[in-house]
């Protein structure tokens, strides 16, 4: 099992590259002729500061102008312009992406698609079309409403479709797969302007392409999704449980017997964290089961027999899983402009050394590092059933028999604060072995949890680079779409 020391040869062809279109003349927004008909935003606005706050403020883009439009011709029209103007532009929806590739836009065009808002659900053909402004909490509750659950992820102020793009693994996967499994078509603007649609008979290759490095293709203006009949009536089993220091090793033996076993109505989240109460480091585990309670309660027995000291569960729709999951405090964590600088491995194994020596090493963070105690371990381990049941080469997603998505998401107050060396040291480090214990052979990264330097084939896999770089050439050839977790022009 190799540890992760990464070949930077593919890194750095995307990196020159970024580079090199960054180094070229840039055209301030200000020195273009726009179309009386495109509103263009400053810095000296509050319009410009709506359509640019962002989640994470680490390594983040930064904007000289901004551009709210609110049709899919102006989009185009918009992207023309940009392109033949050589005005380097991101396209976002929640603005919650954190890569830190999304960094190396300085100065650029902002197109905010809040605009999008059309959310419409057709009870007859069993679908949902929505447009790239909708955010995961205006979409479940209507839903529900009708009848239906779809995959999503669990962060509710997060772009729907900019969730899709990279895949979207979420709480209900096991029963429904990943979000692109939902995904049946889109409507989405070239890097030439141009409208095109995307599905299993349109574009097939460029429909390929999206479901897993789709923001490297285009902006999708419109998505549309099956929907599947609500289980349960639409009613989940949550539970939060505080595991403390003393339980750590139990716990993790117990989530190990599951790692082969887990029912495609289970998700767990496993938080490790600081508790400023008992001033300790902690285990939070989460618990999220689309089934009857007597049901669930059955099968997370061996976490409820540890008897941790404090427990919260309770049955709610659907639609209200993200508000109450984690003691509620998905909620308070989705407020805009913190630090979030994260780091993550995917596994198919829970080596129990590995986790235990995870926590071990927050703890030591912690205690040393007073401001960055708000950093945390977030280990999901979401059945991967019906992921697992798609054929590999189906999507450019490439890692669906992964078991877990593990993530090391370092905070602190304030840029330049001197703890973001030790965080980015334990992070690294903890990828680094839980790589060399996850049962792939080398690191694996699922593409909207990548921090930025890993090596392309650790976000997309040799298996489908060749046909994702060939995509690229056709849809992209000048690179465009170049900052969000890059496939280069060019493999190997």
């Amino acid at each position: 099992m190799g540890q992760f020391s990464p070949d930077f040869s593919a890194l750095k062809l995307v990196r020159i590259a970024v580079f090199l279109a960054i180094a070229c003349p840039v055209m301030s927004c200000k020195r273009v002729e726009w179309p009386s008909d495109v509103a263009v935003f400053y810095p000296d606005s509050d319009t410009f500061t709506d359509a640019t706050e962002r989640w994470s403020i680490y390594e983040a883009p930064t904007f000289d102008s901004a551009v709210r439009p609110a049709s899919e011709q102006e989009v185009a029209k918009i992207v023309k312009i940009a392109k033949s103007s050589n005005i380097p532009f991101l396209a976002t929806g929640g603005r919650h992406g954190y890569g830190t590739s999304l960094g190396l836009l300085e100065n650029g065009l902002a197109i905010d698609l809040s605009k999008f808002k059309t959310l419409n659900i057709d009870t007859a053909t069993e679908t949902v079309t929505i447009g790239p402004g909708v955010k995961i909490k205006e979409l479940i509750g209507p839903v529900l409403a009708a009848g239906f659950e779809m995959p999503v992820g669990s962060c509710p102020e997060v772009g729907v479709i900019g969730a899709t793009v990279g895949a979207g693994v979420g709480l209900f996967q096991g029963l429904f797969g990943l979000m692109i499994d939902a995904l049946i078509s889109v409507r989405m603007i070239t890097a030439d302007g141009d409208i095109v649609e995307a599905s299993a008979s349109t574009n097939p290759d460029l429909f390929w392409a999206i479901r897993g490095a789709g923001a490297n293709f285009g902006i999708i203006t419109s998505a549309t999704y099956k929907l599947t009949k609500a289980v349960n009536d639409g009613q989940v089993f949550t539970a939060d449980m505080i595991y403390p220091a003393s339980l750590r090793t139990g716990y993790f033996n117990v989530l190990k017997t599951y790692e082969d076993t887990m029912p495609a109505e289970l998700a767990i989240n496993t938080a490790i964290s600081w508790n400023e109460s008992t001033n300790e480091t902690q285990i939070i585990g989460t618990f999220v089961y689309s089934g009857p309670e007597s049901e669930a309660r059955q099968v997370l027995a061996p976490f409820f027999e540890l008897n941790p000291p404090v427990v919260r569960a309770s049955v709610v729709p659907y639609n209200e899983v993200p508000s109450v999951i984690l003691f509620g405090m998905v909620i308070a964590l989705n407020v805009p402009g913190g630090i979030h600088d994260i780091f993550s491995v995917n596994v198919r194994r829970f080596a129990v050394d590995t986790l235990n020596a995870a926590f071990d090493k927050f703890d030591v963070f912690y205690k040393a590092n007073p401001e960055g105690r708000g950093s945390v371990g977030i280990l999901e381990s979401f059945s991967n059933q019906a992921v697992a049941a798609v054929a590999n080469d189906a999507t450019a997603y490439p890692w669906r028999e992964s078991k877990g998505n593990f993530m090391f998401q370092m905070s602190w107050s304030g840029l330049g604060n001197p703890v973001e060396e030790a965080a980015n040291n334990l992070a690294r480090e903890l990828r680094q072995e839980f790589a060399a214990t996850s049962g792939y052979p080398e690191l694996s990264v699922y593409v909207s949890y990548a921090h930025g330097d890993e090596n392309v084939e650790h976000v997309y896999s040799k298996d489908s680079l060749p046909r994702l770089v060939a995509l690229k050439k056709k849809w992209d050839p000048d690179n465009v779409f170049r900052y969000n977790n890059a496939v280069p022009t060019k493999y190997p």
